[in-house]
Formats: structure tokens, C-alpha cells, sequence
């Protein structure tokens, strides 16, 4: 396979898994078309649903993540 992909993916995988150890602790409260969500100061514990904010944190830390393994990517293919 190409080494880019690789990297990209494996980016892909390290940007959200450490997104998801580092999303905001947050609750999120929803009364009919009303939805209310307040975020803590301190990475979340134990499991549970993601709220959208904590959505939001892993994917962009995976987007960042995929970026810099598909830059790792262009460099070590550019080397050879």
C-alpha cells in the first residue's frame, strides 16, 4: 500500500483516539427542541455518550491527527 495512506490512516486513528481521552467533561440536556450543553474544565471519566461538543472535540483532534500522518506521509515518500 501507499505509505501516505498508511499514515493517514493511522494519524486518523491517533488524532481521535487521543480526542476522545481528552474531550471535556459535559452534560447535555435536551427539553424539546431546546438543547442545553455545559462543559467542564476536566477531560471526561468512565463512558457514556458523546455529547455534540464532545463530538466535535474527537473529530477535530482526528482531523488534525490525519493531517500531520498524510504531511509525515508526503515527506517520507518524498525522501525515497
Amino acid at each position: 500500500m501507499n505509505t501516505k495512506i498508511i499514515l493517514l490512516v493511522i494519524g486518523l486513528v491517533i488524532g481521535g483516539l487521543v480526542g476522545y481521552l481528552t474531550r471535556p467533561q459535559a452534560t447535555e440536556l435536551r427539553v424539546g427542541p431546546v438543547s442545553i450543553e455545559v462543559q467542564g474544565s476536566q477531560p471526561a471519566q468512565g463512558g457514556g455518550s458523546l455529547t455534540s461538543g464532545q463530538a466535535q472535540h474527537v473529530g477535530l483532534f482526528a482531523l488534525v491527527g490525519a493531517l500531520i500522518g498524510l504531511g509525515v506521509g508526503f515527506v517520507a515518500d518524498r525522501r525515497r
